[in-house]
């Protein structure tokens, strides 16, 4: 399936996966700039090809992201540029929870595209629980104010994430960056032969790509294609389909990160945001 796949399908999904880090990297430059630390775009791409790069290479899948807040920290300390690549993160977190809640419901709703049955109800049913209960536990455990650090993350994260002159943009960038990787995921799938219907990559693709989420395995590979072979029978697909069409992701996305490196041989300095 690998050998015979579509070289159109491919290329679209090696699209949609560079302005997916391009949609990342405008979000990070974004919310560091509400914390004080302010990145030129071409900097702010150059770092997050780096971070991409490292994560990539390393397993955990978080050592390039503490590699980026180290190396942006010179503007406003390492707590600062810490928690802007936080607060980064979890806005692509929050965003892959609504639409996989989206999809989740719709499938639910009008049947015909995915077959749920109880064990991946309960799955996703629990993951999308769990998901909208965290964070209201966090927020309420910061407006309790009883712990002074935590209640001034809490503000920190509302003036990066939610303020009202921001959370606009936070959440575009968030939403198309998810969509992106979402299509990315799907134009694979189409490009090994897999038939892949939009509700299946609402639903079931963002249950695969939560398993690379899971700091085990050098960017999720073994674990995204162990979900992808167990969740794709759900979609009227086969196990190896599903093996398939995750190989041909983690390969089009580590072709789409490698040219990162040209940024880094270019090289750029700091310099001032404006929003």
């Amino acid at each position: 399936m690998l050998a015979g796949a579509d070289p159109f399908w491919l290329a679209a999904a090696a699209a949609v996966l560079t302005a997916q880090t391009v949609l990342q990297a405008f979000r990070w430059r974004l919310t560091a700039a509400r914390l004080g630390i302010a990145l030129g775009r071409r900097a702010a791409l150059r770092e997050y090809y780096l971070s991409q790069i490292v994560n990539q290479a390393l397993p955990g899948g978080v050592i390039g992201d503490a590699g980026r807040a180290v190396r942006s920290r010179g503007a406003a300390g390492l707590m600062v540029s810490a928690q802007a690549v936080v607060f980064e993160r979890l806005a692509g977190q929050i965003a892959l929870f609504v639409v996989m809640a989206a999809g989740f419901g719709t499938t639910l709703l009008v049947p015909g595209g995915v077959e749920w049955p109880l064990w991946a109800r309960a799955l996703v049913g629990g993951l999308v629980v769990t998901g909208l209960l965290v964070p209201a536990l966090l927020w309420a455990l910061f407006r309790a104010g009883r712990v002074p650090k935590l209640k001034r993350q809490g503000a920190d994260m509302t003036h990066a994430l939610f303020a009202t002159d921001v959370r606009l943009r936070q959440g575009a960038f968030s939403l198309l960056a998810v969509l992106c990787n979402l299509a990315g995921f799907g134009f694979c799938a189409w490009a090994v032969g897999v038939p892949l219907t939009l509700p299946a990559i609402g639903s079931v693709v963002p249950l695969i790509l939560l398993a690379m989420v899971i700091p085990l395995t050098i960017s999720g590979w073994g674990l995204r294609e162990g979900a992808a072979a167990a969740l794709f029978p759900l979609t009227g697909a086969s196990a190896s389909d599903g093996l398939a069409a995750s190989i041909a992701f983690g390969l089009v996305y580590l072709a789409t990160v490698l040219p990162g490196l040209i940024l880094l041989a270019l090289g750029t300095g700091w310099r001032p945001m404006k929003f």
